[in-house]
Formats: C-alpha cells, structure tokens, sequence
C-alpha cells in the first residue's frame, strides 16, 4: 500500500497518499471545515482563491502531504501533512523540523466510525517515518476530543492578527 501501515483497519475504504489531482478536494474539505467552525462564508470563499494556488506548487513537489480516504471513488476523509522546518526546541532539542497536521476533515456521511482518529494515527506513523518526532496542529472545538484522545495536549501558543 505505497509505505501505509497495515495496521490500522479503515473498514474497506481505499487508502491513497494525496496527490495532485486532490487539490478542489483538499480545497473543498479546507473551506467546508471552516465554515462548520463558524467561519463567514464570505471570507472563507477569499481564502480558497488564495489557498488553491498555494497549494498547487506544494502538491506538486511534496512540501504538503497526506492521505485520503475514498469509498468507491468518491471522498470520505482526509489529513493534510507538512514538515516545517523549526528550530530545534526543548519538545525536539535535536530536530529543526516538525510535524504539522492541517485539514483533517470526514465527509458528513462517513462521520462517528473513528475516521479522523485513524487518519490521526496514520499521520504519526507517517511523521515517524520521515523522522519527525513532534507534530503539531490548531484544532477546531469539534477536533479537539478527538486529538486528545489519541494524547495530544494543548499547548500555549497565541496568535495574532496584525495589520
């Protein structure tokens, strides 16, 4: 299965690495995840038409990763993975790179059958095979029990916008 791990059981789905013919389909589940959080839809539309050609390119050459989940050709979920580089840092003293998950989404239909926690769990696996021993992502109030359920812990990042 092209380096998937066999170990987790997706219940006759067909795994698949993302590829670039997933673009609208990482776009779609992108803009779809927003708006269920409460994002205005206005402005969710403006961050697909920027979104889409960022990430073309990295599809493209690997810098954005992932996997996805297909029920007879059709979406049933997916995770997007990138390596960022970082300096090291007490949570990785001797690594200058992280993990981070972004875009996990289940289609409304394929929801409550553990999905995204499998696809969480093939996201480590992945993570550990390209060395990356600490991974981070921004979790949305829905995502949230599922990530700490698989033991991920809030951290104490902040943010701003500026401008």
């Amino acid at each position: 299965m092209n380096g998937i791990p066999g170990d987790i059981d997706f219940s006759g789905l067909v795994v698949r690495r993302l590829g670039r013919e997933d673009r609208e389909m990482i776009c779609a589940h992108r803009e779809a995840m927003f708006l269920e959080a409460g994002g205005d839809p206005v402005t969710l539309t403006r961050m697909t038409e920027h979104f889409r050609p960022w990430l073309e390119p990295r599809l493209a050459d690997g810098r954005y990763y992932g996997f996805a989940l297909v029920d007879g050709g059709r979406p049933a979920a997916a995770i997007g993975l990138m390596s960022l580089d970082w300096p090291p840092h007490p949570a990785h003293p001797e690594c200058d790179q992280r993990g981070y998950v972004l875009n996990v989404y289940v289609e409304p239909g394929f929801r409550r059958r553990g999905l995204a926690s499998k696809l969480m769990r093939l996201a480590e696996a992945e993570f550990t095979r390209r060395g990356l021993g600490f991974a981070v992502l921004h979790a949305t109030e829905a995502g949230r029990p599922v990530y700490a359920g698989l033991g991920w812990a809030a951290t104490a990042e902040m943010a701003k916008v500026l401008g």
